[in-house]
């Protein structure tokens, strides 16, 4: 089995991390029919830059097949706590799913987020995308609300 390294993202890796959010669109696009045919998710040079964001990628051999992220969000004024950590960009190379690397990758993002002393962290996932659900379920998440939404036409 190769050897899967974790980094840090770097502006040279925005090449491929632009194919994994595409691909990570198309696997979502059956989740949600009103997205787009052309679109992104995300502001890479942004994710990349920001003091308040983490971006991990995975590697094997120098070539990327892993990506996540986790910035630092202000809590609604009625919370308890004042901020937490929000992840996404949860992306692997299909070749490599399956083998703890999204987990990898939430455990660097999780050890951020102490050392930075924000200890909650929250995730957004498509309620159909049951192997996504099951994989953040095995790293310790829990449903805390459900967005539910209605078609007027």
């Amino acid at each position: 089995m190769a050897t899967i390294t974790f980094r840090e993202a770097t502006l040279e890796d925005k090449p491929m991390l632009l194919q994994f959010e595409q691909q990570l669109i198309a696997f979502e696009r059956p989740f949600d029919r009103i997205l787009k045919d052309d679109c992104s998710y995300y502001d890479l040079d942004f994710l990349i830059q920001s003091k308040d964001i983490k971006l991990i990628v995975a590697a094997v051999d120098n070539t990327l097949i892993a990506s996540g992220y986790a910035k630092i969000i202000k809590a609604k004024p009625y919370h308890k706590i004042t901020e937490y950590t929000y992840m996404g960009f949860m992306y692997v190379d299909p070749e490599y799913r399956g083998q703890g690397v999204i987990q990898n990758i939430i455990e660097h993002l999780k050890q951020w987020s102490i050392s930075i002393n924000v200890f909650e962290t929250r995730l957004e996932v498509y309620s159909e995308n049951t192997s996504a659900i099951k994989a953040y379920q095995k790293k310790g998440f829990r449903n805390r609300m459900i967005e539910m939404k209605m078609d007027l036409k």
